[in-house]
């Protein structure tokens, strides 16, 4: 039998007996009333493969509705062998008295939760209706819905009742990006966050929220473990996840699953799961990295890294690889080169000069890399800056200029006020909301977010950069040869693997990452491209 529509996910359901696991919503109610009923040998197929521990409802649904539809409400439904990890650990804990699902989906993680835990009552949250008649169908085909319930409800808002015992909250807290919360929750997030006094940003993840939300349903000693993905280890708005960790979550252990595991079959990117005791406060936290699925094993293993070590840290990632030694003859290019990030303008269609900006003066125009296709498209050396379009760095003290210029850097502003730039976030943290601050040319410039490795660019042009570029800029003097031999030699030996891959398989190196990759001595870096241009190994 082949389910081909949403209308025949809903039949197959009903036929399975969705009905009777408790909390059947209005919202299920509207689409069982439109759908036909489903009759047919096919359902004993269905009911087979559901009992054999497949879910072929979930997979049909996943192929139904596709990625980008799934993706406004971050429904990505989990490969089995992570779902038996992270109850595997769960079992090492103790056996909870109750497991909740806070995404449930099609009831991936409850269905073998309730094998492994006979006792537990299940309770699976679940927004979409669609999802949550096939999470109760599965559950009626394997005679767990006397202890089962799904209630169609946003986790967020979600009312659950205390228990005797300890409650075991497992899951994939969806991922929507930032851009797709609507304002009032970002508000809730901000208001949570202040209540327990945690640092928070509006450009959290959905998944931030889960977390922070778990903290309001659970009690001390409650445990669990969520997948993810593991931008929140470094990025600025994981600030709140990592100080949850460290205090109320009681951080455990965290597993990074590389991007070539397929962790979520139809979205290219670094996973990690996070299990957790809530108030535990360990002492440790343990990390680890796999590179397949089959590596999970059971959560088991991993670097010890001390709480002191992790608080005095702002990015967590590097803790889950494991320490490699620099090849002999090679440095970190950290030693060689300090790696900064762009100057981020907070305006770039102010900032970056257009036809209405060409009577500027040319002392505030500044040929800048403002695409990180400008440094893919320029090879290995970027030789002039006829390519690129200008940014627009005016000083802070603007009585330098003669009346003449100072009347069109004036009505310049006038322009950008009006636009209302000078409120923004970025400009009312700058010395003067009017100064951009570019940095000074970097001998080499580099991408660092692309679906490719990154491109090293020799910068003959002294060409500024915004934010979409790294700069290298030499802690000491190196000459040009070296210079040139660095650029060339990065730019064959980096690959994505160095970086950290996100959802779409966007692959991202932040500046300290860069600053770790190995490059040959400066006295070893010209006779080594020598050999390479060579063939030598």
């Amino acid at each position: 039998m082949r389910l081909k529509t949403e209308d025949d996910l809903v039949a197959a359901a009903l036929a399975l007996d969705a009905e009777a696991v408790p909390g059947w919503s209005p919202q299920e109610s509207i689409l069982a009333k439109e759908t036909q009923r489903f009759i047919g040998a096919g359902i004993e197929r269905l009911q087979r493969a559901i009992q054999a521990g497949r879910d072929p409802l979930g997979d049909a649904f996943s192929r139904i509705r596709s990625p980008e539809a799934r993706r406004k409400d971050g429904a990505t439904y989990t490969p089995p062998r992570i779902v038996q990890a992270m109850l595997t650990w769960a079992a090492r804990q103790e056996q909870p008295a109750r497991v909740v699902d806070p995404g449930t989906g099609s009831a991936r993680f409850l269905v073998r939760a309730a094998r492994r835990f006979p006792a537990a009552e299940l309770l699976g949250i679940e927004l979409d209706p669609l999802a949550a008649l096939l999470a109760r169908a599965n559950l009626a085909v394997c005679g767990f819905q006397d202890r089962a319930e799904i209630r169609v409800q946003d986790y967020r808002e979600v009312d659950i009742e205390a228990r005797d015992g300890r409650t075991l909250f497992l899951g994939n807290p969806p991922y929507v990006r930032h851009h797709q919360i609507d304002r009032r929750w970002k508000d809730w997030l901000a208001t949570e966050a202040d209540l327990r006094g945690y640092p928070h940003s509006q450009l959290a993840g959905l998944h931030i929220y889960f977390f922070l939300a778990t903290l309001r349903h659970a009690a001390p000693g409650d445990f669990g473990a969520f997948v993810t993905a593991a931008e929140w280890l470094d990025v600025n708005y994981g600030k709140l996840l990592r100080e949850l960790v460290l205090r109320e979550l009681g951080g455990k252990r965290i597993v990074v699953i590389e991007p070539t595991a397929r962790p979520f079959p139809d979205a290219a990117t670094t996973a990690a799961i996070t299990a957790f005791e809530i108030q535990a406060r360990p002492s440790s936290v343990y990390f680890q990295r796999v590179e397949s699925l089959d590596k999970l094993g059971g959560l088991k293993g991993g670097r010890r890294i001390r709480r002191e070590r992790l608080e005095a840290e702002i990015r967590w990632s590097h803790f889950t690889r494991a320490s490699k030694p620099v090849p002999e003859g090679f440095v970190e290019l950290g030693e060689l080169c300090r790696v900064h990030r762009g100057q981020v303008t907070g305006a770039n269609h102010v900032w970056i000069a257009n036809g209405e900006t060409d009577d500027l003066p040319e002392a505030v125009l500044f040929p800048s890399v403002t695409r990180a296709r400008e440094l893919f498209e320029a090879g290995l050396v970027l030789q002039d800056d006829s390519c690129l379009r200008n940014v627009i760095d005016l000083p802070v003290d603007l009585s330098i200029f003669d009346c003449t210029e100072r009347r069109i850097v004036d009505r310049f502003l006038v322009r950008a006020r009006r636009q209302g730039v000078h409120t923004g976030y970025v400009a009312r943290n700058r010395k003067a909301w009017w100064s951009v601050g570019l940095r000074e040319p970097a001998p080499v410039l580099a991408t660092y977010m692309a679906r490719r490795p990154p491109a090293f660019v020799r910068n003959l042009a002294k060409a500024r950069h915004i934010n979409v570029a790294h700069g290298l800029y030499p802690r000491e003097h190196l000459d040009e040869e070296i210079l040139t031999s660095m650029t060339a030699y990065l730019s064959g030996a980096v690959d994505t693997r160095s970086g950290r891959t996100y959802a779409g398989g966007l692959t991202k190196f932040e500046p300290r990452e860069m600053e770790r990759l190995p490059v040959p001595r400066p006295e070893f870096l010209v006779e080594h491209q020598r050999q390479a241009a060579a063939g030598y190994p």
